[in-house]
């Protein structure tokens, strides 16, 4: 029996001494400093969101003939406007008096549903004016990347207003911006007709890719990035992108439709592109390169983000590496983080390169244009809350907040770790992503409770304001309660 009592001991201080081992912290990671000299973009413009808010709520209280007089006179105005924007310059005031007088439309129309199909036709013919103008500007040009951020970011925004206030009024999902032509081979995804080489720019519900499509210098609303393969034989629709769990992976369209979307984007190169002109097949010889190349050999996820090198891919990778092959540069003017808590916190994750290609930034790509974009009234919302959530953490991160972990568990996550890395050997997926090690994944449960905290403190605040005021909460006051429930401990 003391013999017994004795292993025992052993054992025990055996697993204490692995257990306090295994608690060293990793080495101290290298500072990121500031990495792009430059400042986001910012908004400033609290007094026009609550005029627009004001501007609803006085609508709601018209009566219907005299709100559709009033909608009536700005329709005018608006298809004014529409026919000056043919020639206008980058700096042109007309680009700014349409941007105002759709925000002026937007808040009325939001209490006045059954012109929203208007609204949204309106603003996808501004949209094509902007990509058409967009071929002459210098996206370098800070004038030029900040105009068409402004007007393609706000308008869509100012469109979502009037959507999430559609009550029971149906509204289809899918919206078709422009019919960009293709020779390549045909799909559907959620009832909109793709072809072969198109790039599907969506935004996923979980809480990291609300830091991916609000974490950059122009916020947005997209976290992903997918390639489309339409096989020429068989007609066979897959879906190319990397995973943070699994790296480069195919995927059909039922797979890619059952995993969660709250929006998605088609975006499509241009037919008139010079070496679209000189090969229409281009987009499909890119995306079978990049389809046969990820059935060759096993692609990591590359947290570091860096889209210089190929051996590693992220989800925007996926799709510029694809098409650079054969000669089409993405993403030519690169996106920037520079919010010093942001790339303190990206950091945390593995990112390295805060001069990279963030998904958002896609859509205001000259040399793409935007085939139709696919979003609903209740996943809308979602992804309203969550961006407001995140928007407010990156203030607190901003501010000097650091992303913490439960030391005690390192042990036994990197015991987890260890399990992982073997089942990565064999091909298999592990709990924690290949590339991302145990403190990394502690943070990133630290992250997530985080978020979940401050979005069900958000949440009690917009059911609150809706109870009180009988409508949804525009964006901006989300980022109020988000605000608040982010200062209570």
């Amino acid at each position: 029996m003391k013999k017994f009592l004795k292993k025992v001991q052993y054992y025990l201080a055996a697993l204490a001494l692995i257990y306090l081992l295994l608690l060293i912290p990793d080495a101290k990671e290298k500072d990121p400093g500031t990495v792009t000299g430059k400042k986001p973009f910012a908004w400033n413009s609290d007094s026009l969101w609550l005029q627009m808010e004001g501007l609803f709520k006085s609508a709601r209280q018209m009566e219907k003939g005299k709100l559709d007089s009033v909608i009536a006179i700005h329709k005018e105005i608006a298809e004014n406007e529409l026919g000056l924007l043919q020639n206008a310059g980058l700096t042109d005031a007309a680009w700014i008096r349409t941007e105002n007088n759709f925000f002026v439309l937007s808040s009325l129309i939001a209490a006045r549903q059954e012109q929203v199909n208007w609204l949204i036709d309106y603003y996808n013919r501004v949209r094509n004016q902007v990509k058409f103008h967009s071929q002459q500007w210098d996206m370098n040009d800070p004038v030029a990347r900040n105009t068409i951020y402004i007007l393609l970011y706000g308008m869509r925004a100012a469109v979502e207003e009037a959507l999430l206030q559609a009550g029971s009024l149906k509204i289809s999902p899918a919206m078709m911006v422009k019919d960009e032509r293709s020779v390549t081979p045909v799909a559907s995804i959620f009832g909109i007709k793709v072809h072969s080489g198109d790039l599907l720019v969506s935004r996923g519900g979980a809480e990291v890719s609300a830091l991916i499509s609000r974490g950059n210098d122009y916020p947005g609303n997209f976290s992903h990035v997918a390639l489309i393969y339409v096989a020429d034989k068989t007609n066979q629709a897959s879906l190319i992108e990397a995973h943070i769990e699994k790296g480069v992976a195919v995927a059909s369209i039922t797979q890619y439709e059952n995993d969660k979307k709250l929006r998605f984007m088609v975006m499509r190169p241009r037919a008139d592109l010079p070496l679209m002109l000189a090969d229409p097949l281009l987009p499909q010889k890119a995306a079978k390169k990049m389809f046969d190349e990820a059935g060759k050999r096993h692609i990591p996820y590359d947290f570091k983000m860096n889209f210089k090198d190929s051996s590693e891919l992220f989800c925007s990778e996926v799709a510029s590496y694809a098409y650079r092959n054969f000669g089409i540069q993405l993403w030519k003017y690169p996106s920037t983080i520079s919010s010093q808590g942001v790339v303190n916190w990206l950091h945390d994750f593995g990112v390295e390169n805060f001069i990279t290609q963030m998904p958002s930034d896609l859509e205001y790509d000259p040399q793409l244009s935007v085939v139709a974009e696919w979003r609903d009234p209740e996943t809308l919302f979602k992804d309203h809350l969550d961006n407001a959530v995140m928007d407010a953490l990156l203030e607190k991160a901003n501010s000097g907040e650091e992303i913490g972990y439960a030391i005690w568990k390192l042990p036994l996550v990197r015991v987890l770790k260890g399990y992982c890395m073997i089942k990565n050997i064999f091909g298999k997926t592990g709990l924690i992503p290949e590339g991302m090690s145990a403190t990394k994944a502690l943070k990133n449960e630290t992250f997530v409770a985080m978020h979940v905290n401050v979005k069900n403190k958000t949440m009690q605040l917009a059911d609150k304001f809706i109870k009180e005021n009988g409508y949804r909460p525009p964006y901006w006051q989300l980022v109020k309660f988000a605000q608040t429930a982010a200062k209570e401990k």
